[in-house]
């Protein structure tokens, strides 16, 4: 009687042991946090291009500041502002020429930059494109762009490498001047036609950022 009386005790003890080694509800991973990346503005670049009835001007724009975000090697978000007081012509040789046609880009006809010295853009999504090749566009970037106030969505593409020792990133694309109200010699106006300077103007950007300190 002993026996079955110690037997049926072990019995017990096992399965009392069995169901409390439970194995403990896993516990989620805390996210990884974001990464913020500072723009180089010496080593960043805006070049404007604009074309006209027989011919073209180029020019740079400087940046004044500008920050990147990105989750492990992913791009989520950032913005830059512009800084509108160095726009500048590089295509004119002539000194009194070159000075001219900057004065004129500053004045109201084109940028108003006395009343506007700053542009913005402010990035709103960065979707990355499957099977993208090397050295190709890689992500398409839309945001707000602000110029003279007025802001308007865009949308480009980019190539863009995120690493943990900073971000490169280079696109060009194409604006319609027309949305931020920079009507001078547009063909709506009724310009001449050898006077007609196109609508859309071409932006080569190239933004250097390294990790925050």
């Amino acid at each position: 009687m002993k026996t079955l009386s110690l037997s049926f005790a072990l019995l017990l003890a096992a399965f009392s042991t069995r169901f409390n080694n439970t194995t403990p509800a896993l516990r989620p991973s805390a996210p990884v946090a974001a990464t913020t990346f500072v723009v180089d503005t010496d080593q960043s670049e805006l070049v404007w291009t604009a074309t006209k009835v027989g011919g073209e001007h180029t020019g740079t724009v400087k940046l004044s500041q500008g920050q990147l975000t990105a989750d492990g090697k992913a791009l989520t978000g950032g913005s830059f502002t512009i800084d509108m007081t160095t726009i500048t012509d590089t295509d004119i040789t002539n000194a009194d020429f070159n000075a001219r046609l900057t004065n004129h880009l500053k004045s109201d006809d084109f940028f108003s930059v006395e009343r506007h010295p700053t542009a913005t853009f402010v990035m709103t999504k960065a979707t990355p494109l499957a099977q993208a090749k090397s050295g190709q566009p890689n992500y398409t970037i839309a945001g707000d762009l602000t110029i003279k106030g007025i802001t308007k969505p865009i949308s480009f593409p980019a190539t863009v490498t995120v690493s943990g020792s900073g971000v490169n990133a280079t696109a060009r694309f194409e604006l319609n001047r027309l949305n931020w109200d920079l009507q001078y010699r547009s063909s709506l106006l009724g310009t001449a036609a050898d006077k007609i300077i196109h609508d859309d103007f071409t932006i080569a950007l190239t933004l250097v950022a390294q990790p925050q300190q």
